[in-house]
């Protein structure tokens, strides 16, 4: 059974940095491929950023490239999230999300299996 534990949301003012952490339990997660996700009340799940565990690729939605980065330690089982210069739109609610299918991009919510909890991360003045 897979089991994922997102933290490390909080408050914090235009311009901050935030880092989330997923904490993964269950299989060998070596082949997975990990994903975080937003939404805010009204919209669909939205994709953040991607990586393939067994080759270390990332891959970013266009809105935050250059300021998050997704990092893993596959020795504790945990991935990172972290997010620089925030801005007021990327305020809502982070999860972070686990496939084991072979899925080409994997950037659609419905590409992935397994979610956490979530963890609110609101960006204001």
């Amino acid at each position: 059974q897979v089991q994922l534990l997102d933290s490390g949301g909080g408050l914090v003012q235009p311009g901050g940095s935030l880092r989330l952490s997923c904490a993964a339990s269950g299989p060998t997660f070596s082949s997975y491929t990990m994903g975080w996700f937003r939404q805010v009340p009204g919209k669909e799940r939205e994709f953040v950023a991607r990586i393939w565990l067994a080759g270390g690729l990332t891959y970013y939605a266009d809105s935050v490239k250059g300021r998050f980065t997704f990092s893993s330690d596959n020795a504790k089982n945990t991935l990172y999230l972290k997010m620089n210069n925030l801005k007021t739109e990327d305020t809502g609610v982070y999860y972070c999300a686990a496939t084991s299918r072979t899925v080409l991009h994997a950037i659609g919510w419905r590409d992935y299996d397994y979610w956490g909890q979530g963890t609110q991360v609101t960006v204001s003045s």
